[in-house]
C-alpha cells in the first residue's frame, strides 16, 4: 500500500511579506482548488491538487485535501481550509461515538449525512464544499456532493472546487460507468491535471486514493508526472 504523508510550511504569510497590507494579511486561508471523485466496479477514486492560497499569496503547495473519516471513508475538502478540516474533525468526533455504540463500520451515506447537516445548519458562517466518498458493505463505493449550501446527492462522479468549471465538458464526455479502477485513476489525474493548467487558484502535485473492501490505497502524483496535452506537441 503505498502512503502519502502530509507536508506543512512552517511560514506565516504576514512573516514572509512584512510589508504586506493589513487587508492582505487578513484575507482567509482557502483551498481554491480542485477537488473530484468516481465510483468504479468495486469502490471509489478521490484525487484533488495540493495548493491552499491565501488571498494571491500561495500558503501551502503540499496540502493533503484528502482527509481520512474512517478506515473506508474519506472526504475532499474545498473552500476555507479552516472552516473545512473543522467540520472534518467533527464528523469524525460523532462517528467514533457511533462505532463503538453500534459494533460496526458506519455507511457512507451516514457520514455524508452528517456532514450535510452541519453544513447546512451553519451555511451562514461557513465556506465548505466537500465530497464524501468510500466503500461499506451495504452499498459498496459511493460518492456524495455537499455543496456549500449544505445540499447532499449522490453522484456517479463529482468535481469541485474552483478548478471544477474548467473540466466540466471534459468529465461529461469521458466519464463511463463501470470503470475499471486503472481507468478511473487515469479519469481523475487526467481531470485535476487539466484544471492545474487553467485555474490559478489550483497547483502543486496532485494526491489521489483508491478505496474498496482491501482499505485505501494512496498515489501521489507530482510535477513531472502529471499527464500533459497539448504541451506534448
Amino acid at each position: 500500500m503505498a502512503t502519502s504523508g502530509m507536508m506543512t510550511s512552517g511560514f506565516s504569510p504576514v512573516m514572509a511579506n512584512p510589508g504586506m497590507s493589513f487587508q492582505e494579511r487578513s484575507v482567509e486561508v482557502s483551498t481554491g482548488t480542485t477537488i473530484m471523485a468516481t465510483e468504479f466496479d468495486g469502490g471509489v477514486i478521490i484525487g484533488a491538487d495540493s495548493r491552499t492560497t491565501t488571498g494571491a499569496y500561495i500558503a501551502n503547495r503540499v496540502t493533503d485535501k484528502l482527509t481520512k473519516v474512517t478506515d473506508y471513508i474519506y472526504c475532499c475538502r474545498s473552500g476555507s481550509a479552516a472552516d473545512t478540516q473543522a467540520i472534518a474533525d467533527i464528523v469524525k468526533y460523532h462517528i467514533n461515538f457511533q462505532r463503538m455504540e453500534m459494533g460496526e463500520e458506519p455507511l457512507v451515506k451516514t457520514v455524508a449525512y452528517i456532514f450535510k447537516q452541519l453544513c447546512y445548519d451553519y451555511r451562514d458562517q461557513l465556506t465548505a464544499g466537500i465530497i464524501v466518498a468510500g466503500w461499506d458493505k451495504r452499498d459498496g463505493g459511493q460518492v456524495y456532493s455537499i455543496p456549500i449550501s449544505g445540499m447532499v446527492q449522490r453522484m456517479p462522479f463529482c468535481t469541485g472546487g474552483s478548478g471544477s468549471t474548467y473540466i466540466y465538458g471534459f468529465v461529461d464526455s469521458q466519464f463511463k460507468p463501470n470503470q475499471s479502477k486503472e481507468d478511473s485513476l487515469q479519469f481523475v489525474s487526467k481531470a485535476v491535471s487539466l484544471a492545474i493548467n487553467r485555474d490559478g487558484s489550483s497547483g502543486g502535485i496532485i494526491r489521489l486514493a483508491a478505496i474498496s473492501k482491501d482499505g485505501v490505497e494512496r498515489f501521489t502524483l507530482t510535477g513531472d508526472q502529471l499527464p500533459k496535452f497539448y504541451e506534448d506537441s
